[in-house]
């Protein structure tokens, strides 16, 4: 295991381990010790896109493991692949830093500097994936539910990046997702049939919000409205009414855990009460970022 680009290029051995090595150093911090594998080592963050939980959680990850965080913004940097391309940054920051982590626009960006890169590359969000954000997803309902295998997942929303990492993550631990979303919105139908090569049935895309959380042991949203699209918002909106995940759609999945993988906009995809309600494990996942970080970071940096 080289990079972590996507989900899908992962073993379940692989995500196991991962799971069960974030598992292991949450323990740890949390007894008050620490595992200093990473001293004397650096990981540059590049990001084209703002973030708070990515940024923080890399940085405070790298610290906790004895090493350091270099935060590159694109006024340090200039546009990947404009002012210089990206294979050439890849060799340059690759000789530099010990790992590169990224958070961008266009996944064939991340894609590029892992081709070319000859230290390890971390996709920590691309316009394709966010497999960082969808494996402390699974570590959180692990530790909520006890198991994964057999388990359902209802996704309310849009069939983006989150939809599709839950998917292929979901697919290879055993556990069922069905998303719903309305149309033009839908997961692609390519990323369902990678995520069911061999498991059939284990990932589903429905119209009905109600149909898809039938069942179900996770609720999951996300925000109508990705950095990016804020063009969108007003047709967004109107395109998803039906879709908030409320009171009346908890009702049809007593005692269904939630999720939202943040920001949330309270009054759009998902209500202040059902947030802040005491199925919501919103918090949990959210703080389970910084774990699985120290976990990826440990098997790809410490080696």
């Amino acid at each position: 295991m080289k990079h972590f680009i996507s989900i899908n290029d992962c073993t379940e051995q692989e995500l196991w381990e991962l799971l069960e090595l974030s598992a292991g150093l949450k323990r740890l911090y949390r007894d008050g010790r620490r595992d200093l594998c990473l001293t004397g080592k650096v990981l540059a963050m590049l990001f084209e896109k703002t973030s708070l939980r990515t940024r923080i959680s890399f940085q405070v990850a790298m610290m906790d493991l004895g090493g350091h965080a270099i935060n590159l913004k694109p006024d340090d940097i200039g546009v990947i692949g404009k002012r210089e391309p990206a294979k050439d940054m890849a060799r340059v920051l690759s000789r530099y830093v010990d790992g590169i982590m990224m958070r961008t626009f266009a996944h064939e960006t991340i894609v590029e500097f892992a081709r070319y890169a000859s230290t390890p590359v971390i996709n920590a969000l691309s316009d394709w994936s966010h497999p960082c954000q969808a494996m402390a997803d699974m570590l959180t309902v692990w530790e909520h539910c006890g198991h994964l295998a057999g388990l359902k997942m209802a996704y309310i929303g849009d069939g983006n990046n989150v939809a599709r990492s839950l998917a292929f993550a979901c697919a290879k631990l055993g556990m069922r997702l069905v998303v719903a979303s309305p149309a033009g919105y839908e997961l692609d139908a390519e990323s369902i049939r990678l995520a069911n090569a061999g498991v059939q049935g284990g990932v589903e895309q429905v119209r009905e919000p109600a149909a898809a959380v039938a069942g179900c042991n996770v609720i999951y949203t996300d925000t109508w409205v990705s950095m990016g699209q804020e063009a969108e918002k007003q047709q967004r909106v109107r395109d998803f009414q039906g879709y908030q995940v409320n009171a009346e759609l908890m009702s049809k999945a007593p005692g269904a855990k939630v999720m939202h993988c943040l920001p949330a906009y309270r009054g759009l995809e998902i209500t202040d009460d059902v947030m802040e309600g005491p199925n919501s494990v919103v918090f949990d996942q959210s703080e389970n970022r910084l774990h699985f970080q120290r976990a990826l970071l440990k098997k790809l940096l410490g080696q």
